[in-house]
């Protein structure tokens, strides 16, 4: 099983880098006010459009200019998950293990653009590539490893809900089995 989520995590990073490759290649970057190259929608109700700007710092462009420090953390974390993978390799859930996959894809797709941001310059490569921008909301123009993590944390919440149900369930069965008292022989 671990090995089919080291599988997933390299089959979602290499699809975040060829759309970021698409979007470099097919799109000028947008400076200032943001272009859109392909919009989506239904009839006048636009859902999203493709773009291309360019993000030097987290979410909503938090700790901008901080790459050496969003490197670090970024890089914290997904050893963290890797190390936890390979420790509970033997009792953790499918969706749980599909959620952590779905997250250290996203990380280390976006921590790719990091470092070349570092290898390159920012002159050269001056952010992480964001080309998702949705139209029916304003919203902050993110990426497909964006959307890994995200995906992940919502499976992670999940997983983690489900089970709680489960383990507060057990525990109540075992409380009924205690307070019911064993009759082996028929009598009352």
């Amino acid at each position: 099983m671990l090995i089919l989520s080291f599988i997933l995590m390299a089959a979602l990073v290499a699809l975040d880098q060829l759309l970021k490759l698409w979007i470099v290649g097919a799109f000028p970057m947008s400076a200032g006010a943001i272009r859109s190259y392909i919009n989506v929608g239904i009839g006048d109700f636009g859902i999203f459009s493709i773009t291309h700007i360019r993000n030097n710092g987290a979410g909503w462009s938090i700790l901008g200019g901080k790459t050496v420090f969003l490197i670090a953390l970024t890089s914290v974390i997904l050893i963290a998950i890797i190390v936890y993978l390979v420790i509970k390799r033997r009792t953790i859930g499918k969706t749980e293990l599909l959620a952590l996959s779905f997250i250290a894809a996203g990380g280390f797709g976006n921590l790719i653009d990091r470092f070349r941001m570092l290898i390159e310059g920012t002159d050269a490569f001056p952010g992480v590539i964001d080309y998702i921008k949705l139209d029916f909301i304003d919203f902050p123009v993110f990426n497909f490893a964006d959307c890994c993590v995200t995906v992940g944390a919502v499976l992670f919440c999940v997983a983690v809900i489900v089970e709680e149900i489960k383990s507060s369930k057990l525990k109540k069965a075992a409380a009924q089995n205690k307070k019911s008292p064993e009759n082996t022989d028929g009598e009352v």
